[in-house]
Parts: C-alpha cells; sequence; structure tokens
C-alpha cells in the first residue's frame, strides 16, 4: 500500500512545513490527540487510537459526522498511543512509515519515541520522524555486506550520527563536509554531532552497528 503517516501528540513547531511532507495517496493515522493538528491542516485522518484523553472537544465535534475509527485504550495500559498506532500501521505494510509530532516536549516521551524505532521487526521498514525542522531515523547493520542509506536534503542541513547501543563501525559518508572512511563512532565521543551536507544528496555506509541519524534542515 501507499505510506503510513502517523500524527503523534508531541510538538511541531511549523505545520506547514509538515503539509509539504503529506502526500495525497498517504494513509493518515492519528495518536490520540495527533488528530488534533490533523483538523488544524483540514485533514481527516482514517483512524484514531489511544486512550482519548488529549483530544479537545472541538476536535471530536468535527470528527463525529466522518467515518473516522475510533479505537479507545484504557489509561492504565503497557503501550503509548505512539506505540499502538505504529503496530496498526506496520500490520497496513506500507511502503515507508512517517512519523511526525513524536520530537519535542516530553523528554521522556520523545527518548521513548525514537527507542520504539530500533525494535528489530521493524528493520524492513523505511520509518522515519520529523517534526518539518528535523528528522531521525536509523541504519542498523548486523555484519555481512553492512548496510547503506541516502539522505536526501538541501546543501547546507546539518547532519548529526549518533552511535546508539553501543560503537558503530566501518563508518564511511559521502557528501559530508567532513568525510569519515570505514571508522568507528562511540556513544561516549561527539565526533559524528553537527556534520554538514555538500549537496543534496549524501549517502552513509555501516559496517556494524545501530547509527542514529538526525538531519537538520537549513532554514532560508
Amino acid at each position: 500500500m501507499s505510506r503510513a503517516v502517523i500524527f503523534a501528540n508531541g510538538e511541531l513547531p511549523d505545520l506547514e512545513a509538515i503539509r509539504t511532507l503529506i502526500n495525497d495517496d498517504d494513509c493518515l493515522i492519528a495518536a490520540d490527540g495527533g488528530a488534533n493538528y490533523l483538523l488544524k491542516m483540514d485533514l481527516i485522518p482514517e483512524i484514531v487510537l489511544g486512550d482519548m484523553d488529549s483530544l479537545t472537544d472541538e476536535t471530536l465535534s468535527e470528527l463525529a459526522p466522518s467515518e473516522v475509527i475510533f479505537e479507545k485504550y484504557p489509561v492504565d495500559k503497557d503501550e503509548t498511543d505512539f506505540e499502538l498506532a505504529l503496530q496498526y500501521a506496520i500490520d497496513l505494510r506500507p511502503s515507508a512509515i512517517l512519523v511526525v509530532g513524536a520530537l519535542g516536549g516530553r523528554l521522556d516521551q520523545t527518548l521513548t519515541n525514537i527507542s520504539i524505532l530500533t525494535n528489530p521487526m521493524l528493520s524492513g521498514f523505511d520509518i522515519r520522524l520529523d517534526d518539518g525542522l528535523e528528522e531521525s531515523f536509523f541504519c542498523r547493520a548486523n555484519g555481512g555486506g553492512g548496510e547503506q542509506v541516502e539522505i536526501r536534503g538541501r546543501s547546507g542541513d546539518t547532519l548529526s550520527l549518533i552511535p546508539w547501543n553501543g560503537p558503530v563501525e566501518g563508518i564511511t559518508t559521502v557528501g559530508l563536509q567532513w568525510p569519515l572512511y570505514s571508522e568507528t563512532l562511540y556513544p561516549y565521543k561527539t565526533r559524528g554531532i553537527s556534520n554538514i551536507m555538500l549537496d543534496d544528496i549524501a549517502s552513509i555506509h555501516i559496517r556494524m552497528g545501530l547509527l542514529l541519524i538526525i538531519r537538520r534542515r537549513q532554514l532560508y
């Protein structure tokens, strides 16, 4: 199917920037209060999942006449609303998953939302967190031929490479101001922070490990 886009209830500093990321054929999924953002953009979700404690009365009133599916869960549950929405998206087997509104606000929830993406069951998906200003995703490799990802942005964008759960080995970059050649980054070192894209496309290859990639868009 087409791409799944999950709207979580974190911070979205620029709704117009988010609007440029949405395609007409995207499947829109709201994690509880994420539906508030969708309606501000005049978009209707296919489904709203969660304990519904963050939906405004205005949102509920506007969605009432629509054919939106509501899946309500108890407040006391083992999963966050975002995790429930992510599982729904996975079951759709989409071409890719974009998550907006999962960054900013509470630090514990931001770190948890990033950590959820390390779930091995997501290794076959192109899944990214984006708030319109910053894009975050993982490159993972377990040996063999390693793993390579392509970053599409603009010259001048800031790119940070953060080792996750341990060192990341055999990192080679192309198209960055400070290149790496089959090198190792360590979680307790800051060498991978604040690199700069030299063109609209850069690539990163890793031989072993789990690498968090954060691209911050250059504001023009």
